[in-house]
């Protein structure tokens, strides 16, 4: 049975996408630390990233810093900070992560409350500076 990430990616779940390549897809958190806080993942079903061969996970963390520069360019701050922490679904992902201080990548923080409007603009956002 296909994860949940691989539903959206497929586009069987709807979400907010951020970016796309034949081979990732990125979109936003629905329970986000901040407002720009992106999940990054392969298309293909993988759990562990550190299961991804050296080429493949290469090519994820460059999908994953086009991604980052795209959220700084949408909403400035002063870096974009990542982490992979991977428990809670069974497919590998990369959270990125707006960041003022680094407070802004505490996972215990309260999450913000978006509109579905306010993340679709978000997200928007996202992916035309991903598409510059």
């Amino acid at each position: 049975m296909a994860t949940i990430f691989s539903r959206i990616a497929q586009g069987e779940i709807p979400s907010y996408k951020c970016a796309e390549t034949d081979e990732f897809y990125a979109f936003l958190d629905i329970n986000p630390l901040v407002k720009g806080h992106t999940l990054c993942i392969p298309r293909r079903e993988v759990d562990y990233i550190f299961d991804m061969d050296d080429d493949e996970i290469g090519r994820f963390q460059q999908f994953a810093k086009h991604v980052a520069q795209a959220i700084k360019a949408a909403f400035p701050c002063v870096k974009v900070g990542e982490a992979v922490l991977g428990l809670e679904v069974p497919h590998a992902h990369i959270h990125l992560i707006p960041m003022q201080s680094e407070r802004d990548m505490n996972f215990s923080n309260p999450k913000l409350q978006l509109t579905a409007e306010e993340m679709q603009a978000t997200a928007d956002a996202i992916y035309r500076e991903f598409m510059k």
